[in-house]
C-alpha cells in the first residue's frame, strides 16, 4: 500500500480487461500538454500499447516545435498541430498543463469534447480552480474527473499515485487501472482530492523551503553541521543526518519554479478555506527565490546522488559575492 492507501497497480489480463472495461474501454488517450507529467504518461501508455495523440503549445513554434516532435518520435505517440485534433476520437483525455494554465485549456477544450470522453486534469491547482474546470466541463457531453497527483510522476511513471474526485470519480477508476494507472477516488464531490494534495504541499514543499532556508544560513554561519546534529537529535528517523537535506533542496533545486507555482494554488486554496495564506506563500517565494538564483547565474546543478546542497549553497554566494550583490536570504 502507498501513502494515500492505494495498492500497486497491475495492468489487467484480456478477460479482466473486457469485463471491468465492458463494451467501452480505453484504447485512445488524448494528452493536452506534454511535459515532464505528460511526457512519461504518453510514454508509458503508448508501450502499454494504447494509441496517444498529444497537443502542445509549444508545437507552435520553431526552435521548440522541432524538439517537441522528435520527444513525442521517442514516445511513440502522435503529435498534432490543434487541440481539436488530438481529442478527436479519444476515450479519455489527460489535461497536464501548467497550473497556471489549467482553466483556459479547458474553455479552450470545451467545443470540441464528445459523449463517452473523460477529461481527467491532473494539474495542481487550488480546489476552487477544479470547480471552475467542472463547471466548465459540466456544459458538454464530457465526463470530467478531478485528478490529484499525490508523488512525483518520475520516480514511479504511470504507477504514481492519484487521487479521484467528481461523480464521475468511482466509475472512472476500474477503466483507469485497467491501463496501468494507480487510482483511488476519495470523493463524488469536486476539490477534496486537490484539497488533500494542497494541504499535503503546505507541509511537504514547506518543509523543502525552510530547509533551503535553514541550511543556507547555516552555511553561511559555519553552523550547518550542528543544526543538523541538532535536527537528527530530535528527529532521528528523518535521515537529518543522511540523504535528507540534499533530497529536500534537490526538489526545490529542479522544479522550484513549478513547485511555487503550486503552492501559489495551495495559498488560494488556503484563502478560500478562510484563513492568511502566510506559511503558503512563504514557502512559494522561497521555491522561487532558489530556481531564479540558478537561472540567473546559469548554475549547473547535479541530480541524483552527485547534488550537493553545500555546494550548490556555495556556489551561489560566490557568484553573488562577484556581483556584489546580497545573499537574498
Amino acid at each position: 500500500m502507498d501513502e494515500t492507501g492505494s495498492s500497486t497497480p497491475r495492468v489487467l489480463g484480456p478477460k479482466e480487461f473486457e469485463a471491468v472495461m465492458g463494451e467501452r474501454p480505453i484504447r485512445q488517450i488524448a494528452l493536452i500538454g506534454f511535459g515532464e507529467a505528460g511526457g512519461i504518461f504518453g510514454s508509458d501508455l503508448a508501450a502499454a500499447g494504447l494509441s496517444a495523440s498529444i497537443f502542445d503549445i509549444l508545437l507552435n513554434g520553431e526552435p521548440s516545435r522541432s524538439a517537441m516532435l522528435a520527444k513525442a518520435t521517442a514516445a511513440k505517440v502522435r503529435a498534432c498541430d490543434t487541440l481539436d485534433e488530438a481529442l478527436r476520437g479519444s476515450n479519455l483525455i489527460i489535461s497536464a498543463v501548467t497550473a497556471a494554465s489549467a482553466l483556459d485549456v479547458a474553455t479552450a477544450a470545451a467545443p470540441f469534447v464528445r459523449s463517452g470522453q473523460t477529461y481527467l486534469d491532473i494539474n495542481s491547482v487550488s480546489p476552487e480552480s477544479k470547480r471552475e474546470i467542472a463547471r466548465i466541463l459540466d456544459g458538454t457531453p464530457a465526463t470530467f474527473v478531478e485528478a490529484a497527483v499525490m508523488a512525483p510522476v518520475a520516480p514511479q511513471r504511470l504507477k504514481a499515485p492519484i487521487l479521484l474526485g467528481g461523480a464521475g470519480a468511482a466509475a472512472a477508476a476500474p477503466q483507469l487501472t485497467a491501463i496501468g494507472m494507480n487510482v483511488k477516488p476519495v470523493s463524488d464531490r469536486v476539490g477534496v482530492a486537490s484539497a488533500i494534495k494542497m494541504c499535503r504541499s503546505i507541509i511537504i514543499k514547506g518543509l523543502e523551503a525552510i530547509t533551503v532556508e535553514s541550511m543556507f544560513t547555516a552555511r553561511r554561519y559555519g553552523a550547518e553541521k550542528q543544526v543538523l546534529e541538532s535536527l537528527h537529535a530530535t528527529y532521528p528517523d528523518m535521515g537529518w543526518n543522511g540523504p535528507l537535506p540534499d533530497y529536500l533542496i534537490s526538489r526545490v533545486a529542479e522544479h522550484g519554479k513549478r513547485r511555487a507555482a503550486e503552492m501559489r494554488e495551495a495559498a488560494q486554496a488556503v484563502t478560500d478555506a478562510g484563513l492568511d495564506p502566510l506559511t503558503a506563500l512563504g514557502t512559494a517565494e522561497r521555491q522561487d527565490w532558489l530556481a531564479q538564483v540558478i537561472a540567473e547565474f546559469s548554475l549547473a546543478v547535479p541530480k541524483g546522488e552527485k547534488f550537493s546542497w553545500q555546494e550548490l549553497a556555495d556556489a551561489i554566494a560566490e557568484a553573488m559575492s562577484l556581483q556584489g550583490k546580497s545573499a537574498g536570504m
